[in-house]
């Protein structure tokens, strides 16, 4: 299996309704969002997918993100209360698949790190099929 990816870091903000301070408060992540394409085999370029086109999806992502309240960007487009790192994965997922669009045989796999060491993940594939068993990445 073939894969490229591309990733990028944004601060942006949100709350957890319900929880004690911090989460609870309107606080800031520095999140990483990485994406990955996976295939498993290359196209006619010898190429899963232009990473130009990757890093062109997600830099117009970082700017409408950075320092974005996340409630109100993510959250209302979702149609949630509380925009968890699993819900703004999906959210990403949905946007990015849009701009880099079919690809069969493809799958697209994004994970939003909220620290060092915790994430959530989506990945589904490009081609219009079913979700792809397993975790993200």
């Amino acid at each position: 299996m073939y894969e490229v990816g591309t990733s990028a870091q944004v601060r942006s903000f949100h709350v957890m309704p319900g929880l004690p301070p911090p989460e609870g408060e309107r606080h800031s992540h520095d999140y990483r969002l990485e994406l990955v394409v996976t295939r498993d085999e290359l196209d006619e370029r010898g190429m899963v997918v232009d990473l130009d086109v990757l890093d062109g999806a997600l830099d117009g992502l970082v700017d409408l993100l950075d320092g974005a309240d996340l409630d109100a960007t993510v959250g209302v487009e979702a149609g949630v209360e509380a925009v968890t790192v699993e819900v703004f994965a999906r959210w990403l997922h949905a946007r990015l698949a849009g701009v880099v669009g079919k690809v069969e045989g493809a799958a697209l796999a994004v994970r939003v790190w909220e620290t060092a060491t915790a994430f959530g993940g989506y990945r589904a594939a490009l081609d219009g099929s079913s979700v792809l068993a397993g975790p993200a990445g």
